[in-house]
């Protein structure tokens, strides 16, 4: 993958395929690669070329230990963008990613033709305040969570009660938690800390976003209910709003099949 100097900062990205150019930005802790085992395929196979890239935080982007703002991210993801040639692209986020896309399209409506945000919000809650600040908090006593119990946490705030009840579902993904890491970097507590500090009511703003946009709820999201979702929706203008269902925040490797066929028909819209 190559790493470019982008914004200040080294910003790792790879890009699949060809056609219009669509950018996939990942959530809170999480690699670029993520999106590659179910999104990034669907979407070379309906013409475009994707790119996928690693927030600052995520090694080996720039980690940005000292801290970051969601300005910040906007910026990187802008700064992509012009890198792989400008012009108004697609853009997919979801959870952080997805209020960075909003953000972008708002700030840059140069850059953005379609928007999707997945698991989005406009502002925060006292209980949202209080899960990442307790994320804070564990992060800063230096608590290393048993790989079972970690596993086991990640499942039950992340996917559906129908997932949960599949014995076999569920024992996969399991496994699949506990054995692929989990440890805390210095940039993953700059995220979390960018999390932190999200406390402002965005969906005045948001009705001046003029990019064609898609905001996409998972039925059981535990940790952004799908009233938050609707919320955005209804701020932007012309914005459409799809629920998937049987899905919690993990929805677009949870159901796979019914997320990417939303992407598909709104991108070529």
């Amino acid at each position: 993958m190559p790493l470019a100097q982008l914004n200040g900062i080294d910003l790792n990205y790879d890009v699949t395929g060809d056609g219009p150019l669509v950018v996939l930005v990942m959530g809170t802790g999480s690699p670029g690669r993520v999106w590659r085992t179910h999104q990034v395929p669907a979407l070379v196979k309906s013409g475009y070329r994707v790119v996928t890239f690693d927030n600052r935080g995520i090694a080996p982007s720039s980690e940005c230990a000292q801290g970051m703002t969601l300005d910040d991210l906007v910026a990187d993801t802008a700064a992509l963008i012009e890198h792989l040639g400008g012009g108004k692209v697609r853009v997919v986020g979801t959870s952080m990613g997805a209020r960075v896309t909003q953000e972008l399209a708002l700030a840059r409506p140069d850059l953005v033709s379609h928007a999707v945000m997945m698991a989005t919000y406009g502002r925060n809650t006292t209980m949202r305040q209080q899960l990442t600040k307790g994320e804070k908090d564990l992060f800063d006593a230096r608590v290393e969570l048993p790989a079972s119990y970690r596993a086991a946490m990640t499942a039950m705030q992340n996917f559906s009660p129908k997932t949960l009840a599949d014995e076999a579902a569920i024992g996969d993904w399991l496994a699949v938690l506990e054995y692929s890491g989990g440890k805390k970097t210095a940039g993953m507590r700059a995220q979390i800390g960018l999390e932190m500090r999200a406390g402002t009511d965005r969906l005045t703003a948001y009705r001046r976003i003029s990019a064609k946009s898609l905001v996409v709820g998972f039925a059981d999201d535990r940790l952004i209910p799908v009233q938050q979702c609707r919320e955005v929706a209804a701020a932007i203008p012309g914005a459409r709003y799809v629920e998937i269902a049987d899905t919690g925040h993990f929805g677009y490797i949870e159901r796979p099949d019914a997320v990417n066929a939303a992407l598909v028909e709104f991108l070529a819209s």
